[in-house]
């Protein structure tokens, strides 16, 4: 029986967004929410008790990373009992990082674009496409794998987290109007078949996991708006998906419309995933549009290259050593209520000596990420209050000058 539910609260007038609670077997998401990324079931420098303190609600983890332990984590109860974190968890497919391993650099994936490529330098292309799946090699031995629905779901469900997102191709912004077409199709049946294979296995655990479906469709308004209604009536045995992944490669002026496109045609009474954004702007326009929950590693990423969030804008360290200055003078995380300047970050990051690198690193996420959790608390206190537009101009305002 589905333990799994979403009630919207408030809504943003003459808008799709609003603010609600997603309930799972691992408590409640206060949406919209940020949900902090670790790949392996831990957060990269910050332990558990971080994560609560800086006040993270839920966590992302990947399970194509996380494929070779399914079976011990399993045995564990489940990701958020193995990895200590105990709160709500999210897995992805997976399918971004098999395709990607041959397809491109960062998020720009186009199986396309490499059918076309004939040189030497591509022979060894470690990810193939089919209608079955994607056969790839693996990274790390080299030995010949193959990931398609069926398989995507049975290591979600032995993950144990209580979202997991169906398998699904995600294009590229150079592939055109064709080829989106035939990976929509593609999506759209690797989507019935998670349906089916997840169905089988969502209460494993002795707990209900939930399936997101996840929207592919390129740049353009009659693929996003047909894929949309199509995984929202779609079900198997009376099984239908219990909320939906926004994906794919967008253009930053284009995100608004497309966002809007598919979550029209959406069923409101269910909670959408943004995948991986986290910038201020994007977090305003998803929210604005209708997303409910995001991810990103950008946060911690950036934090370990010197990159500070402020409310005024972000800080590169390189440029403050011994600086008395704080790191954000409004900011509530544990760091800066330490008294930690500008300098003493800048001074652990150049630091020859490994453990106060580390310290620094741990310092500097927990800054950046508690930067983007309070960001979404006091976008949905907007929201409830009824006041979104103000908060978002001002806010972007004083972030981007």
């Amino acid at each position: 029986m589905s333990s799994f539910s979403f009630d919207i609260t408030t809504k943003i007038d003459g808008a799709l967004g609003r603010a609600g609670v997603i309930h799972t077997e691992h408590g409640d998401i206060k949406t919209p929410a940020f949900m902090v990324v670790g790949t392996h079931g831990q957060v990269k420098f910050l332990s558990n008790d971080d994560l609560h303190g800086l006040g993270a609600q839920a966590m992302l983890s990947n399970g194509y990373h996380l494929r070779g332990k399914a079976a011990e984590i399993a045995d564990k109860g489940g990701l958020a009992e193995y990895s200590g974190w105990g709160a709500p968890t999210l897995t992805d497919s997976g399918g971004f990082q098999v395709m990607s391993l041959g397809s491109g650099l960062g998020k720009v994936v186009s199986m396309e674009r490499e059918k076309a490529v004939t040189n030497t330098a591509h022979k060894d292309r470690l990810a193939h496409v089919t209608d079955k799946g994607v056969d790839f090699a693996d990274p790390f031995t080299g030995q010949p794998d193959f990931i398609g629905p069926e398989e995507s779901m049975q290591i979600q469900c032995q993950i144990g987290a209580d979202i997991h997102m169906a398998f699904d191709e995600l294009t590229s912004l150079a592939d055109d109007y064709d080829y989106n077409v035939e990976a929509l199709k593609r999506t759209e049946a690797w989507a019935k078949r998670s349906l089916k294979e997840h169905l089988k296995h969502c209460n494993d655990l002795g707990y209900y996991q939930a399936l997101y479906g996840v929207l592919q469709g390129g740049r353009w308004e009659d693929l996003r708006r047909a894929t949309a209604k199509t995984l929202a009536k779609m079900q198997v045995s009376g099984a239908q998906f219990d909320g939906f992944g926004l994906g794919g490669a967008f253009l930053k002026e284009d995100l608004g419309k497309i966002l809007k496109w598919c979550n029209e045609e959406l069923p409101e009474n269910k909670p959408r995933h943004l995948l991986g954004l986290s910038h201020p702007d994007d977090i305003f326009v998803g929210v604005e549009n209708g997303a409910d929950t995001f991810d990103c590693v950008a946060p911690t990423r950036e934090a370990r290259h010197g990159k500070i969030y402020t409310m005024t804008g972000n800080i590169n360290l390189r440029k403050y050593a011994g600086s008395k200055e704080l790191l954000d003078a409004n900011c509530d995380c544990a760091t800066c209520k330490a008294g930690y300047t500008r300098g003493d970050l800048r001074a652990l990051w150049k630091s020859g000596d490994i453990e106060l690198k580390r310290k620094y690193y741990n310092l500097a996420s927990i800054h950046n990420v508690r930067f983007i959790v309070r960001l979404m608390e006091q976008t949905r206190e907007s929201i409830t209050k009824h006041n979104f537009y103000d908060f978002r101009d001002e806010f972007l305002k004083n972030y981007y000058g």
